[in-house]
């Protein structure tokens, strides 16, 4: 017997033993390149130029939601002694579904246009690390977790849930992680009463004991929390655009005006044509040498973008949520008449950002109650559920500090015409 324990600050002991054929396989799967990457994938993107403590890795995160699946569906395996044929599946899933993020994770798909449920279920097809221990274990098992993880197909809808749902281990793992590593106390959950809480409904899927109710309830606020404290964070917003503009204007530049390696000229110039070896050669380490670079040898506009992020000199954010569009609109203006005033370009320093939140979607696959004789759905249970159903719009404006003033002065002006 050979087995290997991963120390997490979270978790304590993650422990895999050879003699169980799954974690087995787990274990060659952590040790692919493809994994391996995840280390030099920061879980929060540049989140870290808020919360100076939000260094870590997809790679972390991943091994989490995996410890936290296993519990889960031993916990479910007692039920139903017939979702054993789906364990490896499951296993797979759970540890790879980050597997496809690009550099920055979110952040970075928004500036690069990628999908990472797209890319890790490519991985999982075409890459020799992860397609063969998968096809070793059981044939077909390479194709059963790409499809789950890019359309979320699977044979038994528990399975999915389990991985991508609005009670996954995906969810539980990085909220609790999430909390921990920014220093913030919104994502604290009784995870423990959670996992003992699952159960399978008379149809065979996931289900929550009544027991678990008010667990599963703050779960969600939790949740709600964090979106509002940590990733919808007004410097956070303003990082996500700054980093969007960064790449849009490198684009439009042009290989002849901005440097690039091989793997970098690809993802900016020739996205369409990404294969797995360029795809998998850009992480953070690389696109933060590109920021470096630019920052030094890139035309003005460019390189003042990177020198704006490498030193935190960050935009301004002000909250317009409460101006109707129109309005909103007419603060742009007024940032952008205001900024170029000061010298600045508007189109690389003003600009409108609009996200919306919702804390529960009862008709997204919403979870359900259990207690062994009546089902019912969880917001028809629970008022506290049903109002997180409604939606929650920002709008924030951006803009350098120089015109703060004046342009708070402007915006207080339609303010008092609401």
């Amino acid at each position: 017997m050979s087995s290997r324990t991963y120390h997490d600050p979270l978790h304590g002991g993650i422990a895999l033993n050879t003699d169980d054929p799954a974690e087995e396989l787990v274990l060659k799967l952590v040790e692919a390149a493809p994994f391996q990457r995840l280390r030099r994938i920061r879980q929060l993107g540049p989140a870290y130029l808020t919360f100076h403590g939000a260094e870590s890795s997809r790679f972390t995160h991943s091994l989490g939601v995996f410890h936290i699946a296993r519990q889960a569906f031993q916990r479910l395996l007692a039920i139903d002694e017939s979702l054993e044929l789906h364990r490896g599946v499951l296993y797979a899933a759970a540890l790879l579904h980050d597997l496809g993020h690009a550099p920055l994770s979110h952040t970075g798909e928004e500036m690069f246009g990628t999908h990472h449920e797209v890319w890790s279920a490519r991985i999982v097809r075409e890459h020799p690390e992860i397609y063969e221990p998968l096809e070793q274990f059981q044939s077909g098992s390479s194709e059963a977790v790409a499809a789950l993880l890019q359309h979320g197909t699977t044979q038994r809808r528990v399975i999915k849930d389990l991985v991508s749902s609005q009670l996954d281990c995906d969810r539980l793992d990085y909220l609790l992680r999430d909390s921990y590593s920014t220093g913030t106390r919104y994502g604290q959950l009784d995870l423990e009463r959670i996992l003992t809480a699952l159960t399978l409904a008379p149809d065979g899927e996931l289900a929550i004991h009544p027991k678990g109710l008010m667990a599963v309830e703050h779960y969600l606020v939790v949740r709600n929390l964090m979106y509002r404290s940590v990733y919808n964070h007004r410097l956070n917003v303003v990082c996500n655009w700054l980093l969007e503009q960064l790449i849009h204007l490198a684009r439009e530049l042009g290989s002849k005006h901005v440097w690039a390696d091989s793997t970098m000229s690809c993802w900016l110039w020739s996205a369409h044509e990404l294969n797995l070896k360029a795809y998998l050669a850009n992480d953070d380490l690389r696109l933060g040498y590109h920021l470096l670079r630019w920052r030094e040898e890139a035309p003005r506009p460019l390189a003042d973008l990177c020198d704006r992020f490498l030193h935190r000199r960050l935009l301004k954010a002000l909250d317009v949520e409460g101006l109707s569009k129109e309005k909103q609109l007419e603060c742009l203006a007024q940032a952008r008449v205001l900024a170029e005033a000061e010298g600045f370009d508007p189109s690389l320093c003003c600009g409108l950002r609009h996200q919306q939140l919702r804390g529960y979607h009862p008709y997204r696959g919403g979870l359900r109650l259990w207690d062994g004789q009546q089902l019912q759905a969880l917001e028809q249970t629970s008022a506290l559920v049903k109002s997180l159903s409604k939606p929650k719009s920002t709008s924030w404006l951006i803009y350098p500090k120089q015109i703060d003033q004046e342009l708070k002065r402007k915006v207080g002006q339609y303010r008092s015409d609401v």
